[in-house]
């Protein structure tokens, strides 16, 4: 049986920015970030969505006036979720941009 398509002889620049250390380097980087906060995150959004749904009391607690605490719990998911952003921005301009931008140089990506 013949290949349809054969390997190239010589590893792409794609191959070899996967092989690089900074590569490896870039990848744990992000993961440290993404995982920790995703995990926070849906965890914060589980404790939200079981308290609307099991503690009806709770969450009906009046704050001020007519606004209750599943309200504020709520409107904290988007102040939450505008942090995280916030965060991400942050640290990928100081902590990954200069790295991916070091690759792409090397690569002779993006001239």
């Amino acid at each position: 049986m013949t290949q349809i398509f054969a390997p190239p002889d010589e590893p792409s620049s794609i191959d070899m920015i996967h092989a690089d250390p900074e590569f490896a380097e870039l990848r744990r980087r992000l993961r440290r970030f993404v995982l920790p906060v995703a995990a926070g995150f849906m965890g914060w959004y589980m404790v939200f969505v079981l308290l609307s749904a099991y503690a009806h009391d709770l969450v009906a607690t009046p704050v001020f006036g007519s606004v209750n605490l599943g309200v504020v719990l709520g409107l904290a998911q988007f102040v939450t979720t505008a942090g995280i952003t916030w965060a991400y921005n942050r640290f990928a301009g100081r902590r990954l941009d200069p790295l991916v931008a070091s690759l792409k140089e090397r690569a002779g990506v993006g001239r």
